[in-house]
């Protein structure tokens, strides 16, 4: 390679077999753009042919760090190169803590000073103790990004409130460290992080106290933050900074023994709680002062401290609304949630649930039309939906898997705007809509349902005991129901039905007694159900008609003529 003098660009991302890079690269001097140098193990003094590289420029990564000593890498003079403005230090991840020679890897980071002008670094699997003074240097003036990653042995993190135009900070995978506090934002520094907008914190095992040195004076540390996510820091207590006047958006995830105090977040539009001692909000704001999140994600949250009063100003009119995972949830009623006011709505892995209301008797049905999608996943106890789910005039969307309690999808009609509706895996289904009361306000012309999708629902045995219940139905799959007998009592399918897709059911008996009302059919495939003897009549009437498919019907007497086919479309 040392012959290809005039080489401009080297990129060798996603090469992970690269070991060691080839002798005599240092020779091409006009080298500007190269993805990453990696040192071999015994090849450490090779980094030194990057002091004959001085046009590199841009993005660059050393890997192999481990390698190296704190002699070979100052002959790099990075502090030179000054077209790279972002950079990676990268030492081997599978190099074992309990070997590494914390004082050589220290030398070494403190010999790989960069530029002044650098915009992003990144510093992986450092086994040092401690950080180079360089890193928190104010002379950084046009850092922007900076994320130290799994740096285990470092029991401090270094003053990085200095750097003066720092937006983005992460903080991942370090071991030792056990509280965050003075040294974090820099002895007497009066404004750190004056610039920061985005800090993540996340696998900090020992971690137990923050202290946002915010004592009695009024200023913030982080006046312009508008994201923080703190995750898996399980031995984290106390609470939060106090004084972040621009936070948007807030995640805290497995910090089992966190407090989290949203009190003093007027502004915070997202919130992603899952797993933490409290959920606090004693906000002293007016009405006027307080903006209704956004985007609420909560579950495994062990005490819900809020006010009913502030639950209506924060929670009740979110556009999405998340319950993941919260394994104690028997109802969102029992700390004051419910579907009043949020428009898209998914519950899931809640093993405990058992309905999503419970005091319908006092909801505010006025706000109930709001919710426009609801997705509920592997709700085990899960036995019935809201009754008032036809009050429910946006909803178009309802997906439902794996609840194995329900029985019945509504108690009385579809909502009114319902176009999609999914169940899968509930096992103990019976029917759509629970039409033992003989109610007979069911009416089918104001439901708007076109797509029907029914799998793995082993005690279904019929749809609905009206073959109008869907009238403008296009598309209707059913997959997996052994016990289904019939899809609608009437043999009738729906007039507007456009896709008719049947597969593994072998009790079925009859699709319907004819195609007459059903000339908008272009598919038809039916597999797995043995007991259909025939196809419905009028065949032939199905102008629009492009796939037919029969596949391991045994029963089913085909022999189609010339005459019983439509004469165009059909494929």
């Amino acid at each position: 390679m040392e012959n290809l003098i005039n080489l401009h660009y080297l990129d060798i991302r996603g090469a992970k077999s690269i070991e060691r890079m080839p002798i005599g690269i240092g020779k091409l001097t006009n080298l500007q753009r190269l993805s990453n140098f990696v040192i071999g193990k015994g090849d450490g003094h090779y980094i030194g042919e990057l002091k004959n590289l001085p046009n590199l420029k841009g993005d660059f990564c050393i890997s192999g760090l481990e390698n190296v000593n704190g002699q070979h890498a100052g002959e790099v003079k990075l502090n030179e190169k000054l077209g790279i403005d972002r950079l990676v230090l990268q030492w081997s991840s599978n190099f074992e803590k309990d070997a590494r020679n914390k004082e050589a890897e220290e030398q070494v980071l403190d010999s790989l000073r960069p530029q002044k002008k650098l915009e992003q670094l990144n510093i992986d699997n450092y086994g040092g103790a401690k950080f180079s003074s360089w890193i928190a240097d104010s002379s950084f003036k046009n850092m922007l990004s900076l994320e130290l990653c799994n740096c285990t042995s470092c029991k401090s993190l270094p003053s990085i409130g200095l750097l003066p135009l720092l937006k983005d900070l992460s903080i991942i995978g370090f071991d030792e460290v056990q509280k965050v506090g003075a040294e974090f934002f820099g002895e007497n520094q009066l404004k750190p992080f004056v610039s920061l907008e985005n800090l993540h914190f996340q696998r900090l095992p020992n971690w137990k106290e923050w202290d946002p040195c915010e004592g009695e004076e009024q200023v913030s540390k982080f006046p312009n933050l508008r994201e923080l996510s703190i995750r898996e820091c399980p031995q984290l207590l106390e609470k939060l900074p106090t004084r972040l006047p621009s936070l948007l958006k807030l995640q805290i995830y497995e910090c089992p023994r966190l407090t989290v105090s949203i009190s003093s977040f007027p502004s915070l539009c997202e919130l992603s709680v899952r797993g933490c001692e409290e959920l606090l909000d004693e906000c002293s704001f007016s009405a006027k002062e307080v903006i209704s999140l956004k985007t609420v994600s909560l579950s495994d949250i062990s005490k819900f401290n809020i006010s009913t009063k502030m639950k209506m100003l924060r929670f009740a009119s979110s556009e999405h609304f998340h319950i993941p995972g919260w394994k104690e949830l028997e109802s969102l009623s029992q700390n004051g949630l419910g579907l009043v006011g949020h428009h898209f709505i998914t519950i899931k892995d809640c093993p405990q649930l058992v309905s999503l209301e419970t005091d319908e008797e006092g909801l505010k049905l006025d706000k109930i039309p709001s919710v426009e999608s609801l997705t509920i996943w592997n709700c085990k106890r899960l036995n019935r939906l809201p009754k008032f789910l036809d009050a429910l005039s946006f909803l178009t969307v309802v997906s439902i898997y794996g609840c194995s309690g329900l029985i019945s999808f509504a108690e009385n009609n579809f909502p009114p705007a319902l176009n999609k509706l999914e169940i899968w895996e509930c096992e103990n289904l019976q029917n759509l809509v629970d039409e033992k009361e003989n109610n007979k306000s069911m009416s089918s012309n104001i439901c708007l349902l076109e797509h029907l999708d029914i799998r793995y629902c082993e005690s279904l045995i019929c749809l609905s005991s009206r073959g109008d219940i869907c009238n403008r139905l296009r598309h209707l799959q059913v997959y997996n129901c052994s016990s289904l007998s019939s899809l609608f009592l009437n043999t009738k399918l729906p007039t507007m039905l456009k896709q008719l897709e049947i597969w593994n059911c072998p009790m079925l008996e009859c699709i319907a007694q004819d195609f007459h009302e059903t000339s908008d059919l272009e598919c038809i495939k039916i597999s797995g159900a043995q007991n259909i003897k025939s196809l419905p009549t009028g065949l032939d009437k199905l102008n629009h008609l492009q796939e037919i498919q029969i596949v391991n019907c045994s029963n089913m007497l085909v022999s189609f003529k010339e005459s019983e086919l439509p004469t165009t479309n059909l494929r």
